[in-house]
């Protein structure tokens, strides 16, 4: 995708193409059409030296090099200026079109962040004022400067009048297009974010269908390989069958039972009960119950805020414990053997922040960028499904929390969880099959 600068800057070049052929097309009307002599020479050397800006930065534009904010600004300063030019050499603040001056205001308002759009509003306010020193208070003598000058001291109130008024035009246009432009572009961000809710939503549905179908269907063929296994190992022990066969048919058992369990266990997640009730829990207690009996547990090593253990919590505590249980199982898995795992939690202004810090090898920029995807995972077969982030995130974006994920490769992986002191944002409780799943990224 495009820098939006660079959309902008493209867009520039061919306003400022249609400006120039504009400026040359009025003043030879003027000149030729309306008999209004003109000072051809000056005036084509100014637009001239326009082309030759334009085609300068239509050449840079073409190479690949990131565009800072102030070459815009500075192009459209150049072309301030080169408009107050034409205008002093065609009647000064007497010429009409001297309104150009706002389009280049309101354009800048448009692209330009707030700071170089007020340096712009100020610096054409100040070229129009220069117009004013060289036509109204400070005449060039003699000839038709002379002869102006003498015929607008009535009017000359009229004339500053002017200059005051597209001061004042000119900051509301800045105030009020940057506000609306701050606004959409506000707004643009929430129905990204509610568009993703809604992604998020939808996956997690999906998801519970899958859970729920995969149980129903599974469960009578298990059932069946349950039941002839066990009539196998019967044979087989009446018959005197070797060792090795009846250790073979125990193994097919106990795996049948294993996929029970599991399936048993998503049903249950993907179940018609989609909600947990909210429990006021200490955050430390959270941790506690993540880590209970997690493989590996000696090797996290924990330091909690003391005010975890006093303030309370309105949160679906087993939802929650299984998120930060599956962040700590990634971190281990992810470090080597023996090395050690940094779990902190922090009470800060907003709420509250669990940051787990592994050793592991770190994680590339394009694997980082799909991390928390479901069903996207870099672990070796069996040992995760790529779930486990995606349903973290799940939670907390309903708790009104985030997941930061940042890594380097080479010196590990940091997990940021962060979600608001007070409970939930909604009084909805969690959908369960975000609530009870234990699956590795």
């Amino acid at each position: 995708m495009r820098d939006a600068l660079a959309i902008n800057l493209s867009w520039l070049l061919r306003l400022r193409w249609g400006a120039i052929v504009g400026q040359v097309a009025l003043i030879l009307g003027v000149h030729f059409g309306l008999g209004m002599p003109q000072r051809l020479g000056p005036l084509f050397a100014t637009i001239a030296v326009a082309v030759a800006s334009n085609v300068a930065l239509g050449l840079w534009a073409r190479r690949e090099r990131p565009i800072r904010q102030w070459l815009p600004w500075a192009v459209m300063a150049l072309d301030v200026v080169l408009l107050t030019v034409l205008l002093d050499l065609s009647g000064g603040p007497f010429n009409p079109f001297s309104a150009l001056y706002l389009v280049h205001i309101a354009l800048s308002a448009v692209v330009l962040r707030a700071g170089w759009t007020w340096a712009l509003t100020g610096l054409a306010i100040s070229c129009f004022g220069v117009l004013f020193v060289n036509h109204l208070w400070f005449p060039r003598g003699g000839g038709e400067s002379a002869a102006a000058h003498h015929h607008i001291h009535d009017v000359r109130m009229h004339l500053e009048g002017m200059w005051v008024a597209f001061a004042l035009a000119a900051g509301f246009i800045v105030y009020f297009v940057q506000r609306v432009t701050r606004a959409l572009a506000a707004r643009e961000a929430e129905l990204v974010a509610a568009r993703a809710d809604s992604a998020r939503h939808e996956k997690l549905t999906a998801l519970a269908t899958l859970a729920a179908g995969a149980a129903h269907e599974l469960s009578t063929p298990l059932s069946t390989i349950a039941v002839v296994a066990r009539e196998l190992e019967r044979h087989l022990t009446r018959t005197g069958a070797a060792a090795s066969s009846l250790e073979d048919v125990q193994l097919i058992r106990q795996q049948v039972a294993r996929c029970r369990d599991i399936l048993t266990q998503m049903a249950t997640d993907a179940g018609a009960s989609r909600g947990e009730s909210m429990v006021a829990l200490a955050p430390a207690a959270l941790v506690e119950e993540a880590l209970e009996g997690l493989p590996g547990r000696e090797r996290v090593r924990v330091e909690v805020d003391a005010r975890a253990r006093e303030e309370r919590e309105l949160v679906p505590a087993h939802a929650f414990a299984r998120a930060i249980r599956g962040v700590v199982k990634n971190a281990l898995q992810a470090s080597a053997p023996g090395a050690e795992v940094r779990l902190s939690l922090s009470r800060e202004v907003e709420g509250w922040r669990l940051t787990v810090d592994d050793s592991g090898q770190g994680m590339s920029a394009e694997v980082l960028a799909r991390a928390g995807e479901p069903f996207f995972t870099t672990k070796a077969p069996g040992e995760g499904m790529g779930l486990g982030l995606f349903l973290t995130r799940a939670v907390l974006d309903q708790l009104g929390g985030r997941l930061v994920m940042g890594s380097t490769p080479g010196e590990g992986t940091t997990v940021r969880l962060s979600w608001p002191a007070g409970g939930l944002r909604q009084s909805a409780a969690l959908s369960s099959e975000a609530s009870r799943v234990q699956l590795g990224p």
